[in-house]
């Protein structure tokens, strides 16, 4: 069986988008379920675009989704000398030619043709026979053209939407060379029949390219890859996905909170599917993906469900990981985490209520940031009875042998409420306002635990 092997081209000209992101997924996907390969190649010709920190956005990108490919990454503007071997030959032959058409003259040829009611399409003005005896225009730098055939068609049998079938009379003799610099259409024929890509899986807003490229692959004399073509991610309003929609740069997701395998698992599920998976592993979708498994309809993108796959992936989540993960982003909020409470053990207790990493660092702030509450805050806290409570709270919790525990604290509160025959909430409010400083706390046991002795008396007593 010959190795399967596909890549994932991205354009350096600015974010990662999610279809972008969905691509790779699907392309790592291909190769891993059969044992092939899986390729990064960086579409860097457009120069005037194309940026070092886009470059860099791709490749964080493709690492924080543990995409890891096999090979490259490998950049077009180092192959500039096999495209120009390649279009030397095919000029030697006659596959493609010098056109000196000018920019005017092209705009007037369409126009005339628009005005007839004609396709607008190059007119082959100079092919070779048609400009026999033209003579070479001065100060013109002409572009190279493939020859595209005149007749017959281009038919593909595509992986997600069955058999697609263009007439030639369609296509135009497209430019595969300007400035020394290959097209798009031309470079990607020739990287992908150098790497010896066996399944192209792209956008379907490159269906119309399929056919162009085809023909160029049959003028190399080079196989034909298989073909998929994905639609289009779409957002809630059925609108093609921009940034009126909410964030769609993959590295943002990584900024607002969200894990790396709830943003693959999510792409990987919008637009393919099998049986009732809704939740799974890396490992898990290399297994069962097809191709065939994709929806030919575009995806419509549910940024609830995003979160609620997200949350779910918290709270499977390992302590220690989150707080590597959240660390720096408590210490942006101004906490200082070293000396603190063990962050592992908060985001071990947090970790359920937090659908995000930035979620997540809110809500333990407190722990590391302790900015009392305003006095008018504290004497509503502090008042119909409250103070009492508090008081001998902080009697009855100084008793307590270290280290202190969630049972020797829970106990302290009921004696209090006993004592003072007091509903719960009489207590509890002085406490998170007081020693807590906050709006919400988990378990107020666990808390005071992690909190500590000394700071939690130190607290009390500025507030009595």
């Amino acid at each position: 069986m010959k190795t399967i092997r596909t890549r994932i081209a991205p354009s350096p000209t600015g974010m990662m988008h999610l279809g972008t992101a969905r691509t790779a997924i699907y392309c790592w996907a291909v190769a891993r379920h059969f044992g092939g390969k899986f390729l990064l190649r960086i579409e860097d010709t457009d120069q005037e675009r194309s940026t070092q920190e886009a470059v860099q956005v791709i490749l964080d990108s493709m690492k924080w989704l543990n995409l890891d490919y096999d090979e490259g990454p490998v950049y077009q503007m180092d192959r500039l000398e096999r495209y120009r071997e390649i279009v030397d030959e095919m000029l030697k032959d006659g596959r493609a030619y010098y056109c000196y058409a000018t920019p005017d003259e092209l705009n007037a040829m369409r126009e005339e043709q628009k005005r007839l009611g004609l396709k607008p399409r190059y007119d082959g003005r100079w092919r070779p026979e048609v400009a026999k005896d033209k003579p070479i225009p001065e100060g013109v730098k002409p572009v190279i053209r493939f020859r595209n055939p005149d007749d017959g068609a281009v038919t593909w049998n595509d992986a997600v939407y069955g058999s697609i079938t263009v007439s030639n009379t369609e296509l135009d003799d497209l430019i595969i060379m300007r400035n020394g610099i290959p097209t798009y259409n031309f470079a990607v024929v020739v990287d992908d029949m150098d790497m010896e890509v066996s399944h192209v899986v792209r956008g379907a807003d490159h269906i119309n390219n399929t056919p162009r490229q085809i023909n160029i692959y049959r003028a190399l004399g080079a196989e034909v890859p298989v073909f998929a073509h994905l639609p289009l991610i779409n957002g809630p309003d059925g609108q093609k996905l921009s940034k009126r929609h909410g964030t769609v740069s993959v590295m943002e997701y990584e900024r607002q909170g969200y894990l790396p395998e709830a943003v693959f698992n999510y792409l990987a599920r919008l637009g393919w599917g099998h049986g009732n998976m809704e939740k799974f592993t890396r490992d898990e979708l290399a297994e069962v993906f097809e191709l065939g498994g994709c929806s030919k309809a575009a995806a419509r993108i549910d940024w609830k469900k995003f979160d609620w796959l997200n949350q779910q992936y918290m709270k499977e989540a390992d302590g220690a990981r989150l707080a590597q993960l959240t660390r720096e982003r408590i210490e942006a909020r101004g906490g200082k985490v070293e000396g603190g409470p063990d962050l592992a053990v908060v985001c071990d207790m947090l970790k359920n209520r937090a659908a995000t990493l930035e979620k997540l660092a809110d809500s333990a702030l407190f722990f590391y940031k302790y900015e009392p509450k305003s006095a008018d805050d504290i004497a509503a806290a502090l008042a119909d009875g409250g103070r009492e409570a508090l008081a001998l709270f902080a009697q009855k919790f100084a008793e307590l042998e270290e280290p202190l525990t969630g049972e020797a604290v829970y106990g302290v509160i009921q004696a209090v409420m006993a004592e003072q025959e007091i509903p719960m909430k009489v207590l509890a409010n002085p406490l998170r306002v007081v020693v807590c400083a906050a709006d919400r706390t988990p378990q107020i046991d666990q808390t005071l635990c992690l909190i500590g002795k000394d700071a939690v008396l130190a607290r009390i007593e500025s507030a009595l």
